[in-house]
C-alpha cells in the first residue's frame, strides 16, 4: 500500500473536491482563487460560501491558511463554479458577527470539518469563542468606478 505525506493527501483530496465543486455538485462550494503574496501566482483553494439574509459568507475552516493571509492582503477573491466567475471584496467580521454564520457552516459541512469545537446543536456563544480561531470574511460585491 502506497502512503502518502499529510500535504500531499491534502493537495490530492482538493484536487478530487474541485471536480465536483467545478461540476456544481458539492452544494454551497465553490473554488476560491487569489494572488499569492510572495509569488504573485494564482492560488486555488476548495471553499464553503454561506448564505444567509441575501449576504454571501467566507470561513476559513481550519485557521489562518494561506488563502486567508492572500485575501487579507488583496482584500479580492475570485470564486468559480460551473463556469462561472465572481468577483468579490472581502471584509473580516468581528467574532459577535462570526458566531451565527459558524454555526450555519457548521451545518452545511459537518461531515467534512471535524476541526470545529462546538456541535451544531451548540448555541450561538460557543461559535463566537472559535471565531478567533475560524477567520469570517463578508463577501461585498466589487465596484471598480468612482461611487
Amino acid at each position: 500500500m502506497r502512503t502518502y505525506h499529510q500535504s500531499r493527501a491534502r493537495r490530492l483530496g482538493d484536487a478530487v473536491i474541485s471536480v465536483f465543486i467545478r461540476a456544481g455538485v458539492v452544494p454551497g462550494s465553490y473554488l476560491l482563487t487569489t494572488k499569492g503574496r510572495k509569488t504573485g501566482q494564482p492560488r486555488t483553494n476548495p471553499i464553503t460560501v454561506v448564505e444567509r439574509d441575501g449576504r454571501r459568507w467566507l470561513v476559513a475552516p481550519y485557521g489562518p491558511v494561506s488563502w486567508v493571509h492572500n485575501a487579507r492582503a488583496a482584500g479580492r477573491v475570485t470564486l468559480r463554479r460551473r463556469g462561472q466567475t465572481l468577483e468579490y471584496s472581502v471584509r473580516e467580521v468581528t467574532p459577535a458577527e462570526a458566531g451565527p454564520v459558524l454555526k450555519q457552516y457548521v451545518g452545511l459541512a459537518r461531515p467534512t470539518r471535524p476541526y470545529f469545537l462546538a456541535t451544531p446543536d451548540a448555541a450561538v456563544e460557543e461559535f463566537v469563542a472559535e471565531a478567533d480561531r475560524h477567520p469570517v470574511f463578508e463577501l461585498l460585491p466589487v465596484q471598480d468606478g468612482p461611487a
